[in-house]
This record gives C-alpha cells, structure tokens and sequence, in this order.
C-alpha cells in the first residue's frame, strides 16, 4: 500500500514576521488522552507556531496505552495488529520519523516552534536534549548524550529504545529519552519520550519477528518518577529558553484546533499506510 498524504490541512497564511524571541507557552496536558488525539493536538501547535510565530512546549500521556510508529517506518509488516488489539492498545502514526515507541509509564513531550528561534535541526535537537538532561539533573539523575553513530538507524532498524541516535539521552548505558523532528517551511514540531517506569518489552511482545535484547526490569531512571515531578523539572528547565513564558490555563481552545486534524490520526489508512 502507498503511503498517504500526511494529515495536516494547509495553514492560513498572515503576513507577520516571527520574533527571533517568541512567547512561549508551556501546557501540563494533565488529561491522558488517546493517541489519535495526542497526535491531532500536536499538528494543532505546529501550525499555531507556523501561523502566529508563537512557541509551545506541551507535556502530557496516553490512555489507552498506544504504540505509534514513525512517519516513514514500515509497521504494516513489522507489528501484528491482532496482539496489539489483544492488548487492549492503540497504534497510531505520527507527523514526525523515527522507530515505534510503547507509550505508557512515560511523559511525552512536543516542541512547536517557529523555524530558527532554536537553530537548525542539529542544533534545535541539541537543546532540547540540552534542556532534558537539565531536568534530570533536577530530578537527581544525571544523564549523558549518547555518541553519534557513523551512520542513522533506518526506519525499520527496530524499535526507537533499541538504539540511541547522537545527542539522545542515556541513564546507566540505557537510553531513556528518544526524538524525532518534522520541519515544515515556517516551524518544526519535536516529539519525544522520556521512560519514568515500566519498559519498552511490549513493543517486542507485538513484533511479528523481534530482535534485539529483551528490555530490562530495572526502572529506566534508575528509581520511579512521578509524572508530575517529571513535569515540573522539564518546566523550569525549558525556562532557560529565551522568549516570554506562558502557562496553557486551559487547553480546550487547542482540543478544538485539532478536531481539523482528528480523522486523519485516526484513519487506519494513514496508521497502517505502510
């Protein structure tokens, strides 16, 4: 089956010029929400950075508990859909690349931003690993980048926490901390995870051929963390960032944004394009 369209509606254009420093609001999504939904709110902030030249910071979790696939890997072979539904989960596919990700015992996080307020891809990545590892140490764990490969991993080299890509975070030798990236001609959107508890040992449950080492038991930060406090360190971390800071008091606003975006994250067409 070809791939689809991605499930983004163009954007209105207005004829501002983005602020080098934006306002940044930072929203505590404390509401677990389903994937497709998780999904839709995030296209919504992507284009609200491309439109507005406004900056977000969304932190927030999954319920049901969802595997998502990246933009370009090829799930349709690779994971059994049967065993997925047996288990009660979602499967959705995200905007931006990278490997399945078992959603669950984490935060998850988004960065919209308009292109340049954070650098160039190397660059924006390097912050907001930057950023992560300043909340950690927050937390009391201290995390390290993990070293650049000679080579990417591919979109079907496994899943996200099998291998740390350069920059990634590591706790112990383990990663805890995956991302990937879309750009769009005016912003990017970052998503990412960062293991509280729990392993990623589904994703090989549903693998139809798996490969790697089982995940480990031992919790991925060393001990288990709250989501909350996790939530608050990645708080007062990201507000080293320049700009003007915000909270997100009430998010119904963007939920209704993202209804525009809603049937295309839910659409098995789009999930299991490939």
């Amino acid at each position: 089956m070809r791939p689809i369209d991605l499930p983004l509606p163009p954007v209105p254009a207005r004829s501002v010029q983005h602020p080098p420093i934006p306002t940044w609001h930072f929203w505590l999504d404390q509401a677990p929400k389903p994937g497709y939904l998780n999904m839709a709110i995030d296209s919504a902030l992507l284009a609200l950075a491309e439109r507005d030249g406004v900056g977000f910071l969304r932190v927030y979790r999954w319920a049901p508990a969802c595997i998502s696939f990246g933009r370009h890997e090829p799930a349709l072979c690779r994971y059994d859909r049967a065993r997925i539904d047996a288990l009660g989960a979602d499967a959705v596919r995200r905007p931006t690349g990278g490997r399945a990700v078992w959603h669950d015992a984490e935060l998850t996080y988004a960065v919209a931003a308009p292109l340049g307020v954070l650098g160039s891809l190397q660059q924006s990545c390097g912050r907001i690993h930057a950023m992560l590892t300043d909340a950690l140490r927050l937390l009391g764990v201290h995390a390290v980048a993990a070293p650049t490969p000679g080579r990417p991993a591919s979109p079907d080299a496994g899943a996200c926490f099998d291998t740390a890509a350069g920059g990634e975070l590591l706790v112990g030798g383990r990663k805890v901390a995956g991302s990937a990236q879309l750009r769009t001609a005016r912003a990017l959107l970052q998503h990412g995870s960062l293991l509280l508890g729990g392993s990623q040992s589904q994703v090989r449950a549903i693998t139809r051929a798996p490969r790697g080492e089982a995940a480990p038991t031992v919790p991925p930060l060393g001990r288990p963390v709250r989501f909350d406090d996790a939530a608050g360190a990645v708080a007062h971390a990201a507000r080293r960032w320049e700009g003007d800071w915000h909270d997100v008091d009430r998010g119904e606003p963007i939920v209704e944004l993202a209804a525009a975006y809603a049937d295309g994250y839910r659409s098995e067409a789009w999930t299991w394009c490939r």
